[in-house]
């Protein structure tokens, strides 16, 4: 596959991905944007944590982070979901763009322990709007991030719980080097929705580990 050189190109093969067709409001399985995965995975690649490295997305939805790992040069990425559905139609994109260099794992991320060595994580979990964030999904992904011991982590989170985020970081031997934000379009695809869109504001921490 020819070399994506431009962030925009990145951006045109990732609006490709079709949103999954079934979302499931207890894991609130929300499309990351082409233009928020394109950013982050350009920003990434530019810090030397994506081309000729193992890439691992945990809760990897319909891969859209695995899929961009890989058009950028990836030496293998590798998405791990809960839900068969999304993996199936993570798959089948990975097929379509020819993209031989990808994986996917069907797991509780709680459960995931198959020793695949990575360099670098990118994890987008449930944003805790079904349940309090403070001790709620994103903490158990960085968690699970930690006993993988990955070289960087990349993790999306609320940016409304930022302060509290940098002291659990720094507390798990996790330091911070970046933090990128994000308007964070959320369309009405639940019944509980009231509104056609509602913007959140996220964060995207990048930190390096120190165990």
């Amino acid at each position: 596959m020819k070399k994506i050189t431009k962030k925009r190109h990145l951006e045109m093969k990732l609006q490709s991905i079709p949103p999954h067709p079934n979302p499931k409001v207890g894991l609130e399985q929300y499309t990351t944007p082409s233009i928020i995965a394109s950013d982050l995975i350009w920003n990434a690649n530019s810090l030397g944590d994506i081309e000729d490295r193992n890439v691992l997305d945990l809760g990897c939805g319909s891969g859209i982070f695995t899929i961009a790992s890989a058009l950028m040069g990836a030496n293998l990425a590798c998405g791990v979901d809960v839900d068969a559905d999304s993996i199936q139609l993570a798959n089948e994109t990975s097929q379509k763009l020819n993209l031989d260099n990808t994986d996917y794992i069907l797991s509780d991320i709680c459960d995931f322990n198959n020793g695949f060595d990575a360099d670098t994580i990118i994890q987008n979990p449930p944003f805790g709007s079904q349940r309090s964030a403070k001790g709620g999904e994103d903490l158990k992904f960085v968690k699970k991030a930690c006993e993988i011991e990955p070289q960087v982590l990349y993790s999306f989170h609320m940016a409304s719980t930022e302060e509290f985020l940098i002291n659990f970081y720094q507390n798990n031997g996790l330091n911070i080097t970046h933090i990128f934000r994000y308007d964070f379009p959320i369309p009405k695809i639940y019944e509980f929705h009231t509104k056609e869109k509602q913007n959140v504001d996220v964060i995207a921490i990048r930190a390096l580990t120190d165990f």
